[in-house]
């Protein structure tokens, strides 16, 4: 399924994002969560977080995707309590110094960063905290009084455990999406691991990168998903998660990119599934509030089709086990997929005026009208014509 035509390039650049969240899922094993979440991230413009233990290959899996963006700024830093605002920001400018500028140099520097890298951010000190914040929610860094506008994309947070201590609710809020990581659990996954992934991943540079953040602004969020996502804030508030209004607005940014990333110009209900890792805000909730991301995220229109679907395979597969039993058999069968077939299509065309943008709906009765040649051309050799 194609971006629409009046996104120009939008395909190609999808593609390679594609082909990128392909090639990491076959390199990284066990992490296909965490590696659509970063790139969501960075195509929202949101950033992510990271929890785990020591020794599951968070920092390796970033650093595989820094590389992966041609042109791309990266900075990574382990926090901790005497990490001082030189590490992250920069050093005193010397020059402005002897003049009585208080400067910083942030040249390779966080504030100048396209895609950054924090570990252990929870033990940042109080001394970097508020200029933090201002650079991952604002983008901007006050330097001397002056404003340094941050080139940054998104910003990937990692920790071991959640903030215990007081006073770091703000920056944890800064996180659109979360995600655990655990050790890996499955046989193959371990061995694959151990034996290692010789795995190309494909590039793309920061002007598509910057590109497709555009693109995905313009992804159309239809009102029956806004109407979804209140039902979505009532159900969570009955079970006592209440996310903010603020949070709920910044979703909508996911849903667009995770459209963009299937390669879609519109939401649809199916997207709300990310929002399992949004919306949730304490740790305990984190289950709960995936279930009822996932109730919510049954599309109608995909629910139809995908049943439509299961019925002809049905049929179709009954017509592929009787070939040779005679002309009579055949043709009843057949007979009877036709008018399957038509009584779907006429299903078809009310739900495409229930639902007119869905291009799906066109694919499917394209699916089925080649469904309907290929029987008549079973027919027809049966008959010998």
């Amino acid at each position: 399924m194609n971006i629409n035509q009046n996104l120009p390039l939008g395909q190609s650049v999808q593609e390679k994002l594609k082909g990128m969240q392909y090639a990491l899922n076959k390199k990284f094993f066990e992490r296909e969560d965490a590696i659509e979440g970063i790139l969501l991230g960075m195509l929202s413009k949101q950033n992510t977080l990271l929890i785990g233990e020591a020794g599951t290959a968070k920092s390796a899996l970033i650093s595989a995707i820094s590389k992966s963006i041609e042109g791309a700024a990266y900075f990574q830093w382990l926090l901790g309590q005497t990490t001082t605002p030189e590490e992250l920001f920069g050093p005193l400018s010397l020059k402005d110094l002897e003049q009585g500028v208080y400067k910083r140099n942030t040249a390779n520097k966080l504030p100048n960063a396209h895609l950054a890298f924090l570990d252990e951010i929870f033990k940042s000190n109080s001394a970097i905290l508020n200029s933090m914040l201002t650079i991952i929610n604002e983008r901007i860094y006050y330097n001397n009084g002056g404003v340094i506008n941050s080139p940054l994309m998104s910003l990937v947070g990692a920790s071991n455990e959640y903030p215990m201590e007081e006073g770091l609710e703000a920056l944890f809020d800064r996180f659109m999406l979360r995600f655990e990581i655990g050790y890996m659990s499955e046989k193959d996954s371990f061995i694959g691991m151990l034996e290692g992934a010789n795995v190309q991943i494909p590039t793309i540079n920061v002007a598509e990168l910057v590109m497709a953040q555009s693109i995905v602004q313009k992804v159309i969020i239809p009102k029956e998903v806004l109407e979804t996502l209140f039902e979505v804030r009532l159900e969570l508030r009955n079970e006592g998660i209440v996310p903010s209004d603020r949070r709920f607005k910044q979703s909508l940014s996911l849903l667009q990119a995770k459209a963009f990333l299937e390669g879609r110009n519109a939401v649809v209900s199916n997207d709300l599934v990310i929002l399992g890792n949004a919306l949730w805000v304490e740790p305990e909730q984190i289950q709960k509030t995936k279930e009822i991301a996932v109730m919510f995220a049954k599309d109608p229109v995909l629910l139809m089709i995908d049943n439509f679907k299961k019925e002809m395979l049905e049929i179709q597969e009954n017509i592929n086990s009787k070939q040779g039993e005679g002309l009579s058999v055949m043709g009843g069968l057949i007979a009877e997929a036709n008018s399957k077939i038509n009584s779907v299509m006429e299903e078809l065309k009310d739900l495409q005026s229930r639902y007119p943008n869905r291009t799906e709906i066109a694919d499917y009765q394209v699916e089925l009208q080649t469904t309907k040649q290929r029987n008549a051309d079973l027919m027809m050799q049966g008959t010998g014509l």
